[in-house]
């Protein structure tokens, strides 16, 4: 009698559990639209965040909500957006493509260092040792951490010690960004042609002594560019995006060649004025 109580309780106890459980199910159902895994197999899976969203899966369901555009994805092809445009069948939306940018150009060709970092090969290691001995202090240690926080293989290293972004690889994600102790790196639109390679603060012609190409504050460039597009700030020139940049008057009379403009082919232009570099090797403290 007693084995015949307890198969009755234990099945009833299982009864219970399941209806609990289907109702739990039914209650707690969140449904998912279908497309939103279809949506997700059409992106890159690059997982950047150049988008503005965390990674592809939440783009997907953004796109599929209609909360956003498919042109948000500069990192997939024109084909790769207009695809999925057409599978949602909504506009693909316009969005300029992003990409990582360097505000130095002193190599070890024309800057100097004045202390010699030993330990582990890092621009964070070097810079907590007073600033990572570098004759300018706003200047690129050149240990690489932004190219070994590149997973997408668009940073390296080039013989003067200088990052060199790949715009075709560059996803804008911003890892760069965020490992460089100095602040060089920021991430700004292809558009923008006329760009400052240097972020000494430091004003006068003394700042050579360290690097040859920094920018020494004269102010030549806010003279000679057109209304207010460029404009001194804290020794350095501050260029207003908003007007039309697309000139390369600011750049001509640049003694040092420190505010360049971007080609088509992604090299720096110098001016007329900037002195040429044509050192390969290392240069050395007193040189010239």
């Amino acid at each position: 009698m007693s084995i015949l109580i307890a198969i009755v309780a234990l099945g009833g106890l299982t009864l219970l559990l399941a209806v609990l459980l289907i109702t739990a199910y039914r209650k707690l159902y969140v449904w998912e639209d279908p497309r939103i895994d279809m949506v997700e197999d059409m992106l890159p899976r690059a997982n950047c965040g150049a988008c503005g969203y965390p990674g592809c899966r939440p783009f997907a369901e953004a796109l599929v909500g209609e909360e956003t555009l498919p042109g948000k994805c500069t990192v997939s092809s024109d084909e790769g957006r207009q695809a999925i445009a057409s599978f949602l069948g909504v506009d693909l939306g316009e969005e300029e493509k992003q990409v990582a940018r360097l505000a130095c150009a002193g190599g070890t060709n024309v800057a100097i260092n004045r202390a010699q970092y030993e330990g582990i090969r890092s621009c964070q290691g070097a810079a907590l040792i007073s600033g990572g001995g570098k004759g300018c202090f706003w200047g690129c240690l050149g240990h690489g951490d932004c190219e070994v926080s590149c997973d997408f293989g668009a940073i390296t290293m080039n013989e003067h010690g200088l990052p060199v972004v790949d715009p075709e690889k560059c996803t804008a994600c911003g890892d760069c960004v965020e490992a460089c102790p100095k602040d060089l790196f920021s991430l700004q639109p292809v558009s923008h042609r006329l760009w400052v390679a240097c972020k000494n603060l430091e004003q006068g012609d003394d700042i050579l002594e360290d690097c040859q190409v920094a920018c020494t504050a004269c102010g030549r460039c806010a003279m000679d560019a057109p209304g207010d597009l460029i404009t001194m700030q804290n020794n350095l020139p501050v260029i207003n995006y908003s007007e039309n940049h697309d000139t390369t008057d600011p750049i001509q009379r640049c003694p040092t060649g420190a505010i360049v403009f971007l080609n088509d082919e992604g090299g720096a232009v110098k001016g007329k004025a900037s002195k040429k570099i044509i050192r390969k090797g290392q240069r050395a403290m007193g040189s010239t």
